[in-house]
């Protein structure tokens, strides 16, 4: 008998997920957005409440600028978005699948009680959509 397929969010989410706090310069979180292959992070405090998000696309301006100028880009915490789209562990992952349609964040912060427990993408979506059509 197959494996059951994934149905939640829980299921398929990464839990042991890169994250940067507020404190953490753009240089390194660029290098850790390169090292992960992540579009993406979350960012935290020090209890690891997610306080905001912080994309390529948001720092991307700004390493070209200081490599140009050979200064210090600024901190995550001047440039990251504050209102973020997060979902909760026990999302069903076709309403997620359903949310992610559009021009919605490819990577959401999985939180719980206001606490970052993981990440979701849109691949791991997408996979386990796959692994649910073959069950």
């Amino acid at each position: 008998m197959p494996n059951k397929a994934p149905t939640i969010v829980r299921e398929i989410m990464s839990r042991d997920c890169y994250r940067v706090t507020g404190k953490t310069s753009v240089s390194t979180l660029a290098e850790g957005l390169a090292l992960h292959r992540l579009p993406g992070v979350p960012v935290v405090d020090e209890r690891d409440h997610l306080i905001g998000f912080i994309s390529e696309q948001d720092v991307m301006g700004k390493v070209l600028e200081s490599s140009y100028l050979n200064d210090e880009p600024p901190l995550v915490r001047e440039l990251m978005r504050n209102e973020v789209l997060s979902v909760p562990p026990n999302k069903s992952i076709t309403d997620l699948a359903q949310e992610m349609l559009g021009a919605k964040p490819k990577v959401y912060p999985v939180v719980e009680q206001g606490r970052l427990v993981g990440i979701v993408t849109r691949r791991d979506v997408l996979s386990a959509l796959l692994r649910m059509r073959h069950t």
